[in-house]
């Protein structure tokens, strides 16, 4: 039997947005300390040296400012990553069904919420965003 409704939010994400509720979610000190020794576990996330053109952009824009994610998310964002390369490709073909691929892995990675992403420069454009 699967769950209905949201899925929960990685406790790290919790602390990086500032939705840590100690009530719910428990002190905020060892949370911190549990999801700090949980991404040494892991280890860092790094850029694959496979991913080329658009995709690589896509992980410098989004991945690398992700300073919460780690390499247990390394899945997700090259997926990510590859998906988005496809689109900008050829958006014009890029079908519906991977359009949800890539807002899934985007929520998943924490990527959806403007809050979580890094400062933007004045010069610089969003593209979701900016006309």
């Amino acid at each position: 039997m699967s769950k209905k409704g949201r899925r929960p939010k990685p406790a790290r994400l919790h602390l990086v947005s500032g939705t840590h509720r100690p009530g719910r979610h428990g002190d905020a000190t060892s949370k911190r300390a549990r999801t700090d020794r949980d991404r040494s576990a892991f280890g860092a996330l790094k850029k694959p040296p496979s991913l080329k053109g658009e995709g690589a952009k896509a992980w410098k824009r989004w991945i690398e400012p992700a300073y919460w994610l780690d390499a247990s998310r390394e899945p997700a964002a090259i997926a990510f990553c590859e998906l988005w390369k496809e689109m900008m490709v050829n958006p014009a073909s890029f079908q519906a069904a991977k359009h949800s691929q890539l807002r899934g892995y985007m929520a998943e990675l924490g990527l959806t919420d403007e809050r979580n992403r890094a400062e933007k420069k004045d010069d610089e454009e969003d593209e979701f965003f900016d006309d």
